[in-house]
């Protein structure tokens, strides 16, 4: 904090007030080429690049909603009198199509294009408090050593997001740059406040433009024309860091303690403004809003930083100095902020002030503990007291236990947990999984979207009880794009205490390890044994110790590309990453599918604090996971079994069409007459053959009989069953008629309709019932 005050002081702009301008100055969206069709070609030999004007927008305004004011000027010394022209492009998919067709247009017409890094509610708003959201913060270095001044904020702030040249020069002829670091979020209200302030330090700090205090201040847009003086340079992005993104609590503290470029003064307050004592911080109360002499973050930062440094010199222990910044937040901040805010700011500066000042001398709460615990075998063959219950039985989760479920992309590994996770959550049994009670579950997920993750949930089909118990403890989080590193970590921290404020989780998972991967400062991947085990004991086990140490955790993680054979052999060996994974966790999991042929998938279980389990063939029917019997599955010659399967259902299929199109031509046949006419036809095979199949599609219904059909025009049969009979089969009578309809002629036919069956259990010949009522007696097809 080196500023107090308005930060919002910046000189106003020669032409303040894009909603002032007269109707001509102004250029309608409607008149602009819309998205996919062809732009002007601009009459300058440099054109406009669409790709950088989409990098550029996605940066300062992927995250925002509302309208984004595109101010078009004219560039100084080319002789042009016009006057400023001013769109506002909605913040969606379509705005680089637009922003391109008017840049296009404005590099003809000798202009420049210019927009405030902010979004609005309405077309014609454009002044500072218009301003909603924003999500960069910038620093225009236009004058001075370029160079040294963009060393010197990497240094202190780390590499922007974007790096800009504007197309400008300075004297000595370096290229005036644009610097900007992307926010996780937009920042609004309060925040928006904040940002411009930091905007403003910054540009202070070193030499940059001092404008860009105020929310409304307008900037050229990479990608388009600058055509000062007649000289025509495109606005290029020099570096783009898409993954560089930057918490605003975390940069404001960084800010405040990067010093002065040497050379430069030091800032001062704002006229009227004097930095208050550490005494006035600490007993004045401040309101939200700016409505006071220092702002609630500059009060809650002066404090936070004063107990920080107590703590890291040794004078109070971590406690007290965190009830210390609590009790100041409760009397003073109106309104407080709340608790998971303050840690994370705290956090941060104290993460700062480490690094600045070295290690902390910290004082211990308490005496450090004794000596490693350790029992005799005495001690522990005595204790019989009871085990503690298994978080989800038989031992796949044990209190403190880590269980790790891996499987290859697309295997549904992850619907399979949160089928898991929801019936966890309510208490109730899952395929041979079992808890206690209803279990409070934490999903940190970082793979599906948000509305993606509740059509996923939606599309489950779970016992409505089970749906309701589980409604308020399990907490899912949608995709999330972070590292669980130092910063991480206490973020996702304070998300747990908020979602769970009145007991610790029960369950803490986290899908998928590779999203969120942090192997240390080194920098390693998930394949380094010591950068895994960083990561599991320095990230994992830290959040865990953090909000609930009795915890369990699961993991999901991807498997190795290996043969079916291999998976089959030693399925924790396909586990990815380093092997040390396999020998921290306390149980594993491995869904795979054996052929990819078949929807069915094994689980295989391995369990460290209990026997292994059987493995277990599941797949998901109607929208649940099942478990299926493995009593019936083939276990040697897999594949001819299924082709032999598919030719006998083939060879069903034909027979049964073939006496529907036998009867449509006006033919009933008998068992031994149908068998001689197709035998060694249609791939059937001989007579044998043919009479057996038909004897199977008789014994479960699908094939019935008739025992007299003279009525129907045909022979008197002397056959002991009868004449063939299909569902719905139809017998042609030689005749013609008209449909009713159309007015067709086509050929007359009469419903053929069984008088008896064959007995699935007696195999006897039993007269049918009710000859409207085809009944199978294949167990099967679905009732």
């Amino acid at each position: 904090m080196t500023t107090w005050g308005d930060f919002n002081d910046a000189a106003p702009l020669p032409d303040e007030g894009l909603s002032e301008l007269p109707t001509a100055g102004q250029v309608a969206l409607d008149r602009l080429p819309g998205a996919g069709q062809p732009m002007p070609a601009a009459a300058g030999p440099i054109a406009p690049d669409i790709e950088q004007i989409a990098t550029f927008l996605d940066v300062v305004f992927g995250y925002c909603d509302g309208l984004i004011p595109v101010r078009g000027f004219v560039d100084q010394g080319q002789g042009l009198d016009t006057k400023p022209h001013n769109i506002w492009v909605p913040a969606d998919r379509h705005a680089a199509a637009s922003l391109s067709a008017y840049a296009t247009w404005a590099a003809r017409e000798g202009s420049a294009v210019y927009v405030i890094p902010g979004t609005v509610a309405e077309q014609g708003q454009a002044r500072a408090e218009h301003v909603l959201q924003m999500q960069t913060v910038v620093v225009d270095l236009d004058a001075g050593d370029i160079a040294a001044k963009l060393a010197h904020l990497v240094h202190h702030l780390g590499a922007p997001t974007l790096l800009v040249e504007s197309g400008g020069r300075t004297a000595e002829g370096a290229a005036k740059l644009h610097a900007w670091w992307r926010l996780t979020e937009p920042a609004e209200g309060e925040d928006l406040a904040r940002l411009c302030a930091l905007r403003g330090e910054i540009a202070e700090k070193v030499g940059g433009d001092l404008h860009f205090r105020s929310a409304h201040q307008p900037i050229r847009v990479p990608g388009t024309v600058h055509q000062k003086h007649g000289v025509q340079r495109r606005v290029t992005i020099r570096e783009h860091h898409p993954r560089v993104e930057v918490e605003l609590p975390d940069f404001a503290a960084a800010v405040a303690t990067m010093p002065t470029m040497p050379g430069l003064e030091a800032p001062t307050a704002a006229p009227g403004a004097n930095r208050p004592g550490l005494d006035a911080v600490l007993t004045t109360p401040v309101r939200e809003g700016s409505q006071d002499a220092w702002t609630r973050f500059q009060g809650a930062s002066a404090a936070i930083g004063h107990f920080v440094r107590m703590v890291h010199e040794g004078r109070i222990t971590g406690d007290e100095g965190w009830e210390a910044i609590c009790q100041y937040n409760a009397a003073c901040l109106r309104p407080a902020w709340p608790l998971d805010r303050l840690k994370v700011e705290a956090d941060a500066i104290w993460a700062l002030h480490v690094d600045r000042n070295g290690p902390p001398l910290l004082r211990a709460a308490a005496p450090p503990p004794g000596a490693i615990a350790a029992h005799t075998l005495g001690a522990l063959l005595d204790d019989t007291s009871p085990m503690p219950d298994d978080l989800i039985g038989p031992r796949l989760l044990t209190p403190g236990g880590m269980l790790v479920l891996g499987g290859a992309p697309k295997v549904g590994k992850s619907d399979f947990l949160i089928s898991l996770l929801v019936h966890a959550a309510a208490g109730a049994p899952f395929l041979r999984f079992t808890a206690p009670r209803p279990l409070r579950v934490f999903y940190l997920q970082a793979e599906i979207q948000y509305h993606y993750l509740r059509e996923r949930l939606q599309q489950l089909r779970l016992d409505p009880a089970v749906v309701a118990r589980a409604r308020d403890t399990l907490v899912v989080t949608p995709k999330l794009r972070m590292l669980l590193d130092e910063q991480g970590v206490p973020l996702v921290a304070a998300a747990i205490r908020a979602a769970f404020p009145d007991a610790p989780p029960d369950i803490i998972c986290i899908d998928p390890i590779r999203n969120l991967f942090d192997g240390g400062p080194a920098g390693e991947g998930e394949n380094d044994n010591a950068a895994m085990m960083f990561f599991l004991q320095g990230r994992v086990e830290a959040l865990r110790d953090q909000v609930a140490p009795e915890a369990g955790i699961i993991l999901a993680h991807h498997t190795k590309k290996l043969s079916k054979q291999q998976v089959k052999d030693d399925p924790f060996l396909s586990l990815s990453g380093a092997s040390a994974l396999r020998g921290y966790y306390t149980s594993g999991a491995i869904l795979f599918r054996p052929d990819e042929e078949q929807t069915e998938r094994e689980l295989h279980v391995e369990l460290r604090n209990g026997p292994g389990l059987e493995p277990m063939l599941v797949d998901k029917r109607g929208g649940a996971w099942v478990e299926l019997d493995r009593t019936g599955e083939r276990l040697v010659r897999k594949d001819i079994g299924r082709k032999l399967d598919a030719e006998r259902t083939r060879r069903h299929d034909v027979i049964l069409r073939l006496i529907a199109e036998e009867a449509e031509e006006g033919r009933l046949c008998t068992a031994n007459a149908f068998a001689s006419k197709f035998e060694n036809k249609r791939g059937l095979g001989g007579k044998d053959n043919i009479r057996e199949r038909i004897g199977v599609l008789a014994m479960k219904g699908y094939i019935k009989y008739r025992r007299e059909a003279r009525d129907l025009g045909q022979p008197y049969t002397k056959s002991k069953n009868g004449y063939l009979v299909v569902q719905d089969m139809l017998l042609g009578t030689g005749e013609e008629t008209i449909d009713p309809e159309t007015g067709e002629i086509i050929p007359a036919t009469v419903r053929v309709l069984p008088s008896h069956f064959q007995c699935p259990r007696s195999e006897a010949l039993l007269e049918v019932e009710n000859p409207e009522v085809w009944v199978l007696h294949d167990p099967e097809e679905p009732a």
